[in-house]
């Protein structure tokens, strides 16, 4: 499975740490930059990721910087990404069983390392679960083509 790296110069350290981690497990990973901790812009990079795993060349994606906040807006933007925040292990793991998320983001100056590590491993072995989940997966779709949506029946009312 190949996976696609992103990262500014507040989230090389890491990034390049996880690189590390997956090929040791197997994974083929894919560096878009940057490669040196100099200032850059973080869209720049968010977007390369992006559209990598958008046209199907990677499967998935990892972005990080100093937050996670910017690179998720940025990868957002590119029509087929699906990207959150892995600030949580059960939320990372709901990320792809309920969303169907192509792409997870972090914050190198707000999260220890071993927790963006284990995050990833939990984000690349779940799978999406498909069933109620995706017509709602399908409606965050339609809103990238500009399709109006509206809420569906309520299947359960007794549902917490």
């Amino acid at each position: 499975m190949k996976i696609v790296f992103g990262s500014d110069r507040n989230g090389l350290d890491y990034k390049l740490q996880l690189i590390e981690h997956l090929r040791k497990n197997g994974y083929e990973c894919i560096d878009v930059g940057t490669y040196e901790n100099i200032p850059c812009d973080t869209p720049v990079f968010a977007a390369q990721a992006a559209k990598l795993v958008a046209s199907g060349e990677c499967r998935y994606g990892v972005l990080i910087c100093a937050t996670g906040t910017g690179m998720i807006m940025a990868a957002n933007k590119i029509k087929g990404i699906m990207c959150g925040m892995g600030y949580d292990d059960l939320v990372t793991q709901y990320m792809r069983e309920h969303n169907d998320a192509n792409m997870i983001a972090f914050g190198q100056k707000h999260m220890i390392y071993e927790d963006v590590e284990r995050r990833v491993d939990i984000f690349l072995k779940s799978e999406f679960l498909g069933l109620h989940h995706e017509p709602r997966v399908q409606q965050i779709r339609d809103l990238e083509e500009g399709k109006e949506i509206h809420q569906t029946p309520i299947i359960n009312p007794n549902w917490k």
